[in-house]
């Protein structure tokens, strides 16, 4: 296994973030010891990250949380052991690795919180395409766009890329959750909703229409 690099060329690490790096190298002796301290640091970050969102979702409990806080660090780990050549040194290396815990934990809290439920995968309120925002002289114009919408979404999307699109930007379903259920990845979503938005820009483009294209003018 390849040594970690201490730094990119021409960078120089702050003496505790070149410390973890020394100590999580594959040959030092103090490799074993140092996992075990960086669990314990991802498992606070996790917590936290945890008890924070649990204020929005109720019905996660006590030992809900712990196991959370705990699937949510040993997932952080091995990504930061994974990807220990790619820190740069741009911030303090528990900094860097505390955003891995807080990224599971947020991850594993959503898809917590859909866990038994439907994945919606058909508009539950087309309302979520509209401003909110539009002034009274722009609603005309809203519903011939949103109309417009309507029938973009059902005759230029793929039936993948309608359901997809509905159910992360109508129904807010998270994409990570969306993933799991669908046996995808969060990488192929993205690029099923990137299509799906650029279909739609050019069908309303091809109709002279624009999102906001109304009060944005008088602005």
């Amino acid at each position: 296994m390849p040594r970690v690099p201490a730094a990119t060329e021409g960078s120089r690490l702050d003496a505790e973030s070149q410390a973890w790096l020394d100590r999580l190298d594959p040959a030092s002796p103090e490799r074993h010891a140092a996992i075990g301290s960086l669990h314990g640091l991802l498992l606070k970050a996790a917590r936290f990250e945890i008890t924070r969102r649990s204020a929005t979702h109720p019905h996660l409990r006590g030992d809900d949380l712990d196991d959370l806080a705990h699937q949510s660090a040993d997932d952080a780990l091995v990504a930061v052991l994974a990807k220990l050549g790619e820190f740069r040194g741009d911030s303090r290396f528990t900094t860097w690795a505390y955003k891995f815990a807080l990224y599971e934990a947020a991850v594993k809290v959503r898809r917590r919180a859909w866990q038994g439920r439907e994945v919606p995968l058909e508009p539950e309120g087309w309302g979520g395409f509209a401003s909110g925002e539009a002034s009274p002289g722009g609603r005309a114009e809203t519903g011939e766009l949103m109309a417009a919408l309507r029938e973009a979404i059902a005759g230029e999307l793929t039936p993948h890329q309608r359901e997809v699109l509905l159910a992360v930007a109508v129904n807010d379903v998270p994409i990570d959750v969306l993933a799991e259920r669908l046996n995808t990845t969060r990488g192929a979503l993205y690029k099923t909703i990137h299509d799906a938005r650029r279909k739609l820009r050019a069908a309303l483009a091809a109709r002279g229409l624009e999102p906001g294209g109304a009060d944005e003018a008088r602005r």
